[in-house]
């Protein structure tokens, strides 16, 4: 077993289980691992920190497997830590067929993200460590009852970053079907595995479009009609459908994307709502906010949900002017009474920057907001509470007094 050890005072994260060590920490190698090897990541004075995944390429240097200096990483221990996140998740299959089933450093799999849709997993091997077991954990997965294939989406930046090509296909079993159809809460959604943003849906926003639906119904009960409501990059159609199944009277969902656009289309048509109550508009938001302010338009909800502003830190001033700006945009659409979702999916902006920044575009609306609540990805999206950096999703609900 080839020894990385760290500098005189790196070994601080590891023994609070942070998983990650950077090659600025390493001091020397008793050897020379191949990319992905399990290396034993020991302390300057030569004590047992972890087990953990060589990567020769990144700066992120080795992620940690274990801490446990008893346990033997090989196919037996990957399969345990599959079986159970798998289990972890089981209860969402009740009321989706959409699930986040392995969460990378979440579920002790660090880089290995595994969505289930339907029939079929797709996975996504984000870096040198699950690579290198990579033929091993598509094997365990097909064991599983009912899937018919596995398809391969490893084509993130974070490949390029660990020296990996990238790759999109077929890993086991069956091609899956152009568009996968699932079931969430009682809407259906088409997924598009082989070219759809991640890994073809946003299942990280389960939670908040089951929140919108709720709303939706709620506005019409409470004012008896229907809300008209606004949907910024809206992909797919995810919040626009649950509004509609809640029972919205008007959704106009907007996206710069033609394709995506009419894969929302379809989506409509899937649940019956290819009616009148639907439009979808190609535009840059930027641009359509500003003009649907100049038209006096205003919604009793608006939904920002876009992606991702800031790769990493060196671009968070950028971001958090670009949320600034379609955040006052959107403040200043809101009906009195209305709601405003609004979210950022950049891991680079913390929650409490992001909570800065909308309460700066709160000021400069000259609107009174509450925020009654904080939203984030559910429940098969764990927050490991050694590594506060997995917490890329956040989001707030504004009422406009």
């Amino acid at each position: 077993m080839i020894d990385l050890i760290l500098k005189k005072g790196k070994e601080r994260s590891l023994l609070r289980r942070h998983p990650w060590v950077y090659d600025t920490a390493v001091q020397k190698l008793s050897g020379k691992p191949a990319n992905g090897e399990t290396v034993c990541v020991r302390s300057a004075d030569k004590r047992f920190l972890a087990w953990a995944a060589y990567s020769e390429a990144s700066t992120l240097r080795a992620r940690c497997w274990s801490f446990d200096e008893n346990e033997m990483i090989n196919r037996d221990w990957i399969a345990a830590k599959i079986e159970k996140a798998l289990a972890a998740r089981a209860h969402l299959f009740e009321r989706t067929s959409a699930v986040r089933v392995i969460f990378g450093e979440a579920d002790q799999l660090p880089g290995l993200v595994v969505d289930r849709y339907g029939d079929w997993f797709v996975t996504q091997f984000q870096a040198a460590g699950v690579e290198a077991w990579r033929e091993d954990i598509a094997d365990i997965l097909m064991q599983q009852p009912d899937i018919r294939g596995i398809f391969d989406r490893s084509d993130a930046a974070t490949r390029h970053r660990e020296g990996l090509t990238e790759r999109v296909e077929t890993l086991r079993g069956q091609e899956p079907p152009q568009e996968i159809e699932v079931i969430e809460d009682g809407v259906r959604y088409g997924v598009d595995v082989r070219k759809g943003h991640k890994t073809g849906f946003y299942i990280d926003q389960r939670e908040s479009r089951l929140l919108a639906q709720r709303l939706a119904a709620e506005f019409k009960r409470r004012h008896g009609r229907g809300m008209r409501a606004l949907n910024c990059f809206c992909y797919t159609g995810g919040f626009s459908l649950a509004l509609l199944a809640g029972g919205a009277a008007e959704v106009v969902s907007v996206d710069s994307s033609e394709e995506a656009l009419a894969m929302a289309a379809r989506n409509a048509a899937r649940n019956g709502f290819n009616d009148e109550r639907a439009q979808w508009v190609q535009a840059d938001v930027f641009e359509y906010l500003r003009r649907a302010r100049e038209a006096g338009e205003t919604f009793d909800l608006v939904i920002l949900d876009p992606p991702k502003f800031a790769s990493s830190h060196r671009h968070i001033d950028r971001a958090a002017r670009a949320y600034k700006d379609i955040n006052l945009n959107g403040l200043r659409l809101v009906a009195p009474g209305g709601d405003l979702l609004t979210f950022s999916c950049s891991g680079a902006i913390d929650v409490d920057l992001f909570q800065k920044v909308i309460a700066g575009a709160v000021i400069d609306s000259k609107r009174e907001a509450w925020m009654v609540a904080r939203l984030g990805a559910g429940c098969d999206h764990p927050l490991m509470m050694t590594c506060p950096e997995g917490e890329y999703l956040k989001g707030l609900q504004l009422t406009l007094r």
